[in-house]
């Protein structure tokens, strides 16, 4: 029998060769448990490649992939603000990254007497790969059973209902449909079944056509049947960040925003100090969920065994006039060939069965969307870029989505579009989570490579990393629950979801509520100020968009854009070309070119 070690260097000459027929300027070596690929090379698909080709789960903790990209250099957006009004502090608890895995946390972690600190490098929490995300709270009968994305997608979607209920977050339960159009199709169909109860899913069953179309009534003609998994969701992904980031605030959690993380020093298999452009903390406990980031903070922490390629996707939004042709969220069966593909098999149909079983494609296809506000989405794709902030739209990729998805959506048409934003995920080459206790540096934990299902799983992976930081600061000090901590976050009310009756009461109490600012998505001036009174107040364009929704219908914010702008200069006292769309830098109006009448 060869030994273990024996093995392990089998293993390490064949990615070694395997990398060097990829490009001989590449050099491999293994450093602290993990593949280390640098070098210089041309072309991005050459760095993912020698990535995917270096990952050994069984051997090795992760791959480090350090090859450059020749002439790339990453631009980072970073906040222009520099003071020193957190120098000094010293959090139990300091989470980076505002994402919706980062808010839950802090929200998890107010349960308990400490001092908690969120810091974002934005001007508002959901602005990386959680606010470009379609919102599907996922099933997840694609991943594997062994991977953390089942572990705590599973657990995510169980918590689901009872959180959006107690944050007053909108989530609708009406499960998801993958789509036949053979009848062989059938008896993958029945595989995936079984290893989805395998998986503890429960309630996957194949409908035929008529009965699947209770659920889905709009089916194309050639669809024969198709799985239906009920505990699939929709939920709004931004709006439950911001919820979980507002609870954790009313809960004594603290959330800076423009603040970035710029190094940190360690001795001891310790983070003594992180410093960011507000000033040196001095934390006990340093969380990591810095999204597209991530692998940079667990460098700067002594801790890095993953790195992350970024993944750019592109979603597109239909107006709420198309929102009926889908219910759930729909897509084919990896496997399915559409009638016109009859003629042209698609690459690897072998390899492409194989993938959509073990859980390893890392795109479940373009699909169609039912959103939790009516409207219909459609994607995302999936491409590989070296830029971690390439949130650009491409007409090409757009038409392509559209195209694709007229063939399951028969009666979309191109007008039906009303706009179309782009994410970038925080992919590993691993494919999966790294949640995980530092391995390195004893007082950092993980929340890294958290691509999808990162929203539906992002309350399982807070309990446990709240578990682990109560369970690491109970070494040195006495931690106490928090007796005031309230799990219910009352939402201000939203006109468009009340009857008559109660919208009338509303507005006599207070004629805000009667001024009808936003016309397509019926939001009031009464809500707008109720925005800029919450417990995390973002006084910007987009900022209110997010919360309420201004902007987001037919019009874009033709009509109401300018409205918004006056309503948060007049509520602060500050002049309209104060207030900014997005960021600091994001001007809306430069100066006044008109004089007021006399």
């Amino acid at each position: 029998m060869l030994s273990k070690g024996v093995v392990k260097m089998r293993h390490f000459n064949k990615i070694c060769k395997q990398i060097r027929a990829l490009s001989p300027r590449i050099t491999v070596s293994e450093e602290r448990g993990c593949i280390v690929l640098r070098g210089v090379v041309d072309d991005w698909n050459t760095v993912v490649k020698a990535g995917q080709l270096a990952v050994d789960k069984k051997n090795y903790l992760g791959v480090i992939n350090d090859i450059r990209l020749k002439g790339f250099k990453q631009n980072k957006t970073l906040p222009t603000v520099q003071d020193q009004s957190l120098n000094g502090e010293k959090p139990d608890v300091l989470i980076i990254g505002g994402g919706i895995v980062g808010c839950a946390i802090a929200r998890e972690l107010s349960r308990y007497q400490l001092d908690i600190l969120l810091v974002e490098r934005k001007a508002d929490v959901a602005l990386g790969a959680t606010g470009a995300n379609g919102g599907v709270v996922h099933v997840g009968v694609n991943f594997s059973k062994k991977s953390q994305k089942h572990r705590y997608n599973l657990r995510g979607n169980q918590i689901y209902p009872a959180l959006s209920k107690q944050l007053s977050v909108p989530f609708e339960q009406k499960g998801q449909v993958m789509l036949c159009v053979k009848n062989w199709e059938r008896i993958l169909v029945w595989i995936l079944k079984l290893k989805a109860r395998a998986m503890g899913i429960s309630g996957v069953t194949y409908l035929k056509r008529d009965a699947l179309r209770q659920h889905e009534p709009h089916l194309p003609d050639f669809v024969i049947g198709g799985m239906y998994m009920p505990t699939g969701g929709i939920t709004s992904p931004y709006e439950m960040t911001i919820a979980l980031a507002e609870n954790a605030v009313a809960n004594k959690a603290r959330i800076s925003l423009n603040t970035q993380v710029t190094s940190m020093e360690t001795s001891n298999r310790q983070i003594i100090h992180v410093d960011t452009n507000k000033g040196r903390l001095y934390p006990q406990i340093v969380i990591n969920a810095a999204g597209v980031y991530a692998d940079e903070i667990a460098e700067m922490g002594g801790d890095r065994t993953f790195t992350i390629h970024p993944r750019r996707g592109t979603d597109i939004i239909t107006d709420k006039k198309s929102g009926y042709m889908v219910r759930s969220s729909m897509g084919i069966s990896p496997f399915a060939i559409l009638p016109h593909q009859l003629s042209a098999l698609p690459k690897n149909p072998i390899k492409r069965m194989i993938n959509g079983f073990t859980g390893k494609s890392h795109t479940k296809g373009v699909g169609l969307i039912h959103s939790i506000h009516g409207n219909m989405l459609i994607g995302p794709n999936a491409i590989e870029t070296p830029d971690r902030e390439d949130t650009a739209t491409h007409g090409d990729e757009v038409n392509s989505i559209l195209e694709m998805q007229k063939q399951i959506a028969t009666e979309l048409k191109s007008s039906d579009v009303i706009a179309y934003f782009t994410g970038v995920r925080a992919a590993t080459y691993e494919e999966d989570f790294v949640v995980r206790k530092g391995l390195f540096t004893d007082n950092i934990i993980h929340a890294g490579g958290i691509q999808s299902p990162g929203v539906t799983a992002a309350p399982a992976i807070a309990e446990e990393i709240a578990g682990w930081c109560i369970q690491m600061l109970g070494q040195s000090m006495k931690v106490v629950v928090n007796p005031d901590f309230n799990p219910l976050r009352i939402a201000p009310p939203r006109l468009n979801t009340l009857e008559d009756s109660k919208r009338n009461g509303l507005i006599r109490e207070n004629p805000d509520y009667g001024m009808i600012v936003c016309r397509c998505e019926e939001i009031s001036k009464g809500e707008i100020i109720d925005a800029l009174n919450s417990s995390l107040t973002v006084p910007t364009l987009d900022g209110i968009k997010r919360r309420l929704r201004p902007g987001m219908g037919r019009c874009q914010g033709g009509f109401c854009g300018p409205l918004v702008t006056r309503i948060i200069a007049d509520h602060f006292n500050i002049p309209l070309s104060a207030v900014k769309k997005s960021g600091e830098n994001s001007v809306i109006l430069y100066h006044q070119t008109k004089r007021a009448p006399q």
